[in-house]
């Protein structure tokens, strides 16, 4: 993988420091993604732990203000994730996510174990993070109609190879690759 022009997959650990707080990931299962041993607090403000010496209110108001952010009552942050909703688990894997103040997001089937309501309402509020502080995602799914909604760029993979690449609704709208259009019809 390449960002900003290096060459990451040759990193070792060390040179890869710098970048790590610059991407962040948010996992497809907000279920097993996030520590039970942590409160919400613990768990968003760890990044600020590792990347940026902050004193412990600092990152408490770091932490708020995230949590605002991606829509949940930041009163909520003593509690621990088995009492929240998966969309709220979410809400929290892409707050943990957003502390450092990436600029890319790996979103790795991020809606894909959500029912189709709070679906709709983590992509909303994607599209308004994107926007507010212009990030760049590497959006990882099988579901055709929420790379739509959601993508610029698309690239097809089969058995890891690329098959198709370009602007989201070329690729949609005039697919070149006979998988892409086998995909593409499945879909409907």
């Amino acid at each position: 993988m390449w960002f900003k022009g290096q060459p990451l997959h040759q990193f070792s650990m060390k040179q890869m420091l710098p970048y790590r707080s610059q991407m962040q990931i948010v996992f497809q299962d907000p279920y097993s993604a996030l520590n039970p041993r942590l409160n919400v607090l613990q768990i968003i403000a760890e990044g600020l732990e590792v990347h940026q010496k902050l004193s412990a209110e600092q990152r408490e108001q770091r932490v708020i203000e995230v949590l605002q952010e991606v829509g949940l009552d930041p009163a909520l942050r003593h509690r621990y994730p088995t009492e929240f909703s998966g969309g709220q688990r979410q809400r929290i894997a892409i707050a943990r996510a957003l502390i450092l103040q990436p600029q890319l997001l790996i979103l790795d089937e991020p809606t894909s174990s959500l029912d189709k309501s709070v679906q709709a309402q983590i992509l909303t509020l994607l599209k308004s993070l994107q926007q507010r502080h212009r990030l760049a995602y590497l959006f990882i799914s099988h579901d055709l109609q929420v790379v739509r909604s959601l993508c610029h760029q698309v690239i097809v993979l089969r058995q890891g190879e690329v098959v198709e690449q370009g602007d989201c609704q070329t690729v949609f709208n005039s697919p070149a690759a006979a998988y892409t259009q086998q995909l593409l019809q499945l879909a409907d």
